[in-house]
């Protein structure tokens, strides 16, 4: 028998999710999986060269294109493509085109690790309600 108390699973569409939002660049979480965040976000231009010295950060497409630059080259990613940033390694997400990813970070992840910046999204601001 079905507990009344015990809350039915919902489905998540993350590209729904972030194709409402309205800011660029300003991830929001949509779940926990163990001590990460999954994190939708609508990007388009440049964020800024960063860094996080302890965290390796997974970079998921779910429409649009993404070019991740990086010390020794690019990583050019298309829908349903992903790529995993390790830890310590700068580079700099640019989208020419509107473009909504998946973020699977850390919860000690900072938005733009080692560099402060008007682009920069505290934890807090990441937490709000959709």
């Amino acid at each position: 028998m079905l507990n009344d108390a015990v809350a039915r699973p919902l489905a998540l569409d993350p590209r729904q999710l972030a194709a409402g939002l309205a800011e660029l660049w300003s991830p929001r979480v949509i779940g926990e999986l163990d001590d990460a965040y999954l994190k939708v976000a609508k990007v388009q231009g440049e964020l800024v060269w960063h860094s996080h010295d302890e965290q390796d950060e997974l970079f998921f497409v779910l429409q649009g294109r993404l070019r991740l630059c990086l010390p020794d080259g690019e990583v050019e990613l298309g829908p349903g493509q992903l790529y995993v940033v390790p830890k310590g390694v700068r580079h700099l997400p640019i989208a020419e085109q509107e473009c909504l990813i998946l973020l699977i970070e850390n919860k000690s992840t900072a938005h733009t690790g080692d560099v402060a910046s008007a682009q920069t999204r505290s934890l807090a601001e990441q937490l709000r309600t959709l």
